[in-house]
């Protein structure tokens, strides 16, 4: 098992920035495929990127992609997401997800980023 928490999250004009991080206690963290979903007010979850544990490669929905960059510290256990140019829409409690071998998934408790307009 995996345990996540996120931090990060905040208050933020549109056209600034954040920057998310994700700590997992394990002593396998690379084994699991890690990933950024989010939900905003009365929408479901949603993808916004993940990195393989096998190649490295991120992937991003096409609402985030040349705006926010996912990395990850495998000395660290943690992963971060580089949010940058936020707009309004990107509103939404943010969500670290991590994905082992088997298919099992595990969710931090998210955190919340607020884009003002």
């Amino acid at each position: 098992q995996v345990q996540l928490v996120e931090s990060g999250g905040g208050l933020v004009q549109a056209g600034g920035s954040l920057r998310l991080s994700c700590a997992a206690s394990t002593r396998t963290f690379n084994n699991y495929d890690m990933g950024w979903f989010r939900q905003a007010p009365g929408k479901e979850r949603e993808f916004v990127a993940a990195l393989s544990r096998f190649d490295g490669n991120a992937y991003y929905a096409d609402s985030v992609k040349g705006r926010f960059t996912i990395s990850r510290d495998n000395a660290k256990n943690t992963i971060h997401l580089q949010m940058n140019s936020l707009k309004s829409e990107d509103t939404a409690i943010y969500y670290c997800n991590a994905a082992d071998s088997t298919g099992v998934d595990y969710w931090g408790q998210g955190t919340q980023v607020t884009v003002s307009s």
